[in-house]
């Protein structure tokens, strides 16, 4: 017996989308009516798809996008709340990058700079890297990061190879919620490696950098913002030329640091100009 079907203005009904939300996800391929008229493009649903309307409906509700939305209703339970998860932390990540931003602004803007940091000098040694390179926004980029750090881990793995110091990423433009970068994640490494599909292999030049460490905060991740700020900063006011993008060094206890612990390094290669090197271990502050 076939089953009854239901006409779109019942089944909006029933569901609480809109016909709009309805024609929407059947465009996106995430709900297609069970029967179109051909002749006069009237859709009809059956019973059975009010859950999965529902479904997206609720994921809709925590922002994520209808790609994703696909992924998670096509993979099974237990994918699905991983899926989830992920990207909740994503959007938690984001949101704390946020309230950040919006507090270093406010300062700015009144004309204060509520951060001290101490910039040092030093010399990196040419270094073999593997990389991922992509063009990322703000909001994309804790999944990248995260993603990019699992694949060079597993090619460094399948190499047996492994890594000569800590990951680093470098920063070829700003990443905003307008901006996308590039954005290139770099693995060091002693070992041969090949390059292999996305990922490359390339040297890193030796050259000077001027820095600055970060700490784990009591509220969260350090400043990272404040941070690039404040280092170049500090080459303008020794009148120094960046050489080189910015990049961000992670260390391996991220995602574990207590607060106060060293997590992290902001960095800007650099020539000398020709005022007074600070000399490698010479500590300036910027503010």
């Amino acid at each position: 017996m076939q089953e009854d079907l239901i006409g779109i203005g019942d089944f909006a009904a029933r569901t609480r989308l809109s016909p709009k939300a309805l024609r929407l996800y059947d465009e996106r391929g995430l709900l297609p009516p069970a029967r179109v008229d051909p002749r006069t493009g009237f859709r009809r649903y059956t019973a059975a798809q009010v859950e999965r309307a529902r479904r997206i409906a609720l994921l809709r509700a925590t922002g994520m996008p209808l790609a994703r939305i696909a992924e998670v209703l096509d993979a099974g339970d237990g994918e699905a709340v991983r899926l989830l998860a992920a990207y909740w932390r994503q959007q938690e990540s984001a949101h704390a990058a946020r309230r950040e931003a919006v507090g270093y602004a406010r300062e700015i803007l009144t004309g204060r700079s509520p951060y001290m940091y101490e910039i040092v000098e030093r010399e990196v040694p040419e270094q073999k890297v593997l990389f991922l390179q992509r063009h990322v926004t703000a909001a994309d980029l804790p999944a990248f990061l995260a993603e990019s750090t699992e694949l060079l881990f597993s090619h460094l793995r399948r190499a047996e190879a492994c890594l000569s110091g800590p990951l680093f990423a470098v920063y070829h433009g700003l990443v905003s919620e307008d901006s996308d970068g590039p954005v290139e994640l770099c693995a060091p490494t002693r070992n041969a490696v090949e390059p292999a599909g996305r990922i490359g292999v390339r040297i890193e030049p030796a050259h000077r950098e001027a820095y600055t460490a970060l700490t784990k905060r009591p509220d969260g991740d350090p400043s990272i913002p404040a941070a690039h700020d404040a280092v170049a900063a500090w080459l303008t006011a020794h009148g120094h030329s960046p050489t080189a993008p910015n990049r961000e060094v992670y260390y391996p206890n991220w995602a574990t640091a207590k607060p106060g612990e060293h997590v992290a390094d902001v960095a800007a290669p650099f020539r000398e100009g020709e005022g007074e090197s600070a000399g490698p271990d010479r500590v300036l502050r910027a503010q």
